[in-house]
């Protein structure tokens, strides 16, 4: 999967310089578009055309019309586009496509001889054949300096073996999420941020793993979406644990709901569920007694 990674990263006045204009390029089994720079704007979509990655050599498919450089603001270097492509390169990687499947049956048999503890996930070729990569999946590292030793004397070309993680797995692979659109991995996002059980409580969902987990297995990456608004959102909330008077009677804050903005207040004879705003105005909020101020 072509990306245009961290590394390249240079000044946007650099490039001007280079290009003339951007374009946006998918890829095969790709469904978000790549930025390229190029000299010529004489691009239509759906042409065909022959890019440099960081892979080397793909071919790819114009998505989105040249836009002046002017206009780029990502930060990423821009890679080039070579040229468009003719038949000949359409009919190639058609070929390589093919020999990528018989490539990766290949590395599967050797790896099992050798016993390696990889699951293979894909294979594919750079368009002029100088590479082909494996991506794999495993728990631990794996030593696969023989295996190179192997597939460099059947398959005669640059290898490369990238292991991927199970997020990385997911984004090629593509599917769609519990709200019913395509995923996000596969859309928009281009790193993963670690996502933790404490998102989920903060935002005081119910600690569900299976319901809270991606096609990836890891917890799901909405969980970010709104994690900084439901923080700012708590704070105008008593905290749970809190003691509060109303009438001279004492109650415990055990919940809040944010989105309906509403407080549960009990003790052992009553329970009560106040709007935010009356919750303060009969408790009054200098007689909150945090329940934080109360450790020793």
């Amino acid at each position: 999967m072509p990306k245009i990674e961290d590394n390249n990263h240079t000044q946007i006045t650099d490039q001007k310089h280079d290009y003339s204009h951007f374009v946006g390029v998918k890829f095969l089994n790709t469904p978000r578009a790549y930025f390229f720079g190029t000299t010529d704007n004489n691009y239509a979509l759906g042409d065909k055309v022959v890019v440099e990655t960081v892979r080397g050599m793909e071919l790819g498919t114009i998505a989105i019309e040249p836009i002046s450089i002017d206009k780029y603001g990502n930060g990423l270097f821009l890679k080039p586009i070579l040229r468009k492509a003719t038949d000949v390169d359409v009919r190639l990687a058609e070929i390589n496509q093919k020999d990528a499947v018989y490539a990766l049956e290949i590395c599967q048999v050797e790896s099992k001889k050798l016993n390696l503890d990889m699951n293979l996930i894909s294979c594919e070729y750079t368009l002029d054949k100088s590479k082909v990569i494996f991506s794999y999946l495993a728990d631990d590292r794996v030593d696969f300096r023989e295996l190179l030793k192997v597939l460099a004397s059947r398959l005669r070309t640059r290898i490369e073996l990238r292991q991927i993680g199970s997020r990385d797995k997911a984004k090629m692979i593509g599917g769609l999420g519990v709200c019913g659109l395509p995923l996000c991995c596969s859309t928009f996002l281009n790193e993963f941020d670690g996502i933790s059980i404490n998102r989920a409580k903060n935002q005081m969902l119910a600690i569900n793993i299976p319901k809270l987990s991606g096609q990836c297995g890891k917890l799901i990456c909405c969980l970010k979406y709104e994690d900084d608004a439901y923080t700012e959102e708590r704070k105008k909330f008593p905290e749970l644990g809190s003691k509060a008077f109303i009438d001279k009677v004492e109650y415990t804050v055990t919940n809040i709901n944010i989105l309906s903005r509403v407080v549960k207040i009990e003790n052992n004879e009553d329970i009560k569920f106040l709007p935010l705003e009356d919750f303060y105005k009969q408790v009054g909020a200098n007689r909150v007694r945090e329940k934080r101020y109360e450790k020793k």
